[in-house]
């Protein structure tokens, strides 16, 4: 993962290159993925001693909303992986609303390409079976 997070205007730009380029080739997965943050990025770096959490669970039951964090891959296998693309970014609770509507108009976008599953052969399958049945009742 890259050091340092995109700003969601550059992960929207990023993201939206990921599936032209996915488009281009006519084939290729963009995986997406998103988690909650469940730490403090500022004493992450300070995390010497190991402390005890004062109650189990504690992040179950946030005193405050946590921010999101949305990743973004074109899966690229170990042989080729100096083409592989990460993104991510952090999305804070505030602005997931506007976010997640920005999202989901680029994802549409970019899977507007799709073809449909060809989905004859197993028809033709379903049907031989049946007419098999048919003969051995017969």
């Amino acid at each position: 993962m890259a050091d340092k997070h995109l700003s969601n205007d550059e992960f929207f730009a990023r993201l939206k290159e990921l599936f032209d380029v996915r488009r281009e080739k006519d084939h290729g997965t963009v995986y997406l993925t998103q988690k909650r943050m469940t730490y403090d990025p500022a004493t992450v770096g300070n995390a010497s001693k190991p402390t005890a959490p004062s109650a189990p669970l504690t992040d179950l039951n946030p005193t405050e909303p946590l921010p999101v964090i949305i990743r973004a891959t074109n899966g690229k296998s170990k042989e080729h992986r100096k083409e592989k693309v990460k993104l991510s970014t952090i999305v804070v609770p505030d602005a997931l609303e506007g976010f997640y509507a920005r999202y989901a108009d680029t994802c549409k976008a970019g899977m507007s390409a799709l073809k449909p599953r060809d989905r004859s052969r197993r028809k033709k399958d379903k049907q031989r079976k049946k007419n098999k049945a048919a003969a051995a009742t017969a």
